[in-house]
């Protein structure tokens, strides 16, 4: 379930592109994911470096190549905050699947996107992915935490 604040006319449109999105992402198709993303979007996520500024459809395909199979996944605590034509999405994610190497991945993680309304379109202009540390001076990520 989405908690909706601000303009709910704008809900159906924006859930519409976020969910084609993270089907793109699902299946690793790097132009699906990219298509959604604003000229000048602003990417802060799980991988190096600290900040990721522009589509970078080609790093897309290298991660994706890490992955034998699609890319599972689950939200929970979603909301969604439209004022305007600009909104903001916040959710814990859940990122599963099996790496080339044999990996199973199962880790939750934070996120938050931010979309602008272009020409009628709601694109992805920022994103933030993270994962909690750990404060006892290790910096240590957690990966182990679930909702």
């Amino acid at each position: 379930m989405i908690e909706i604040i601000g303009n709910r006319d704008e809900a159906e449109a924006i859930s519409t592109t976020l969910a084609s999105w993270a089907s793109a992402l699902g299946n690793k198709n790097a132009a699906g994911v990219v298509r959604h993303l604003s000229d000048d979007v602003v990417s802060f996520t799980l991988a190096a470096p600290l900040v990721h500024k522009g589509k970078g459809e080609k790093g897309l395909e290298g991660w994706f190549s890490t992955w034998e199979g699609p890319i599972g996944g689950n939200t929970v605590d979603v909301r969604l905050t439209i004022g305007g034509d600009v909104a903001f999405w916040t959710g814990l994610v859940q990122m599963t699947g099996k790496k080339s190497d044999g990996f199973e991945v199962d880790l939750w993680f934070r996120q938050t996107l931010g979309l602008r309304k272009e020409a009628g379109v709601w694109t992805i202009v920022h994103e933030h992915t993270s994962v909690p540390f750990a404060m006892d001076g290790s910096g240590r990520a957690e990966l182990g935490l679930k909702p």
